[in-house]
């Protein structure tokens, strides 16, 4: 993997809002690969357990909207 010193100057200059939007753009991209991901036993035990956990509880936690505009909105 290359190093891409003009991408880290770029990215220290956007602002949060836009530094989550890309992040969620990035992950987006990887979401199309899924077929690429390969996890370990222990990692898809600990998917398991947390999806187990809020089928149990679904009310319980944050929703992402929720999560994105405390982190665009700090206190």
């Amino acid at each position: 993997m290359s190093n891409h010193p003009l991408l880290k100057v770029e990215i220290s200059q956007l602002s949060v809002a836009e530094r989550i939007q890309l992040a969620e753009d990035l992950w987006d991209s990887i979401l199309d690969k899924t077929d690429e991901i390969q996890l370990s036993t222990q990692q898809q035990q600990e998917l398991d357990r947390r999806l187990e956990q809020h089928r149990q509880n679904p009310n319980v936690g944050s929703t992402w909207e929720a999560v994105k505009q405390r982190l665009g909105n700090p206190r």
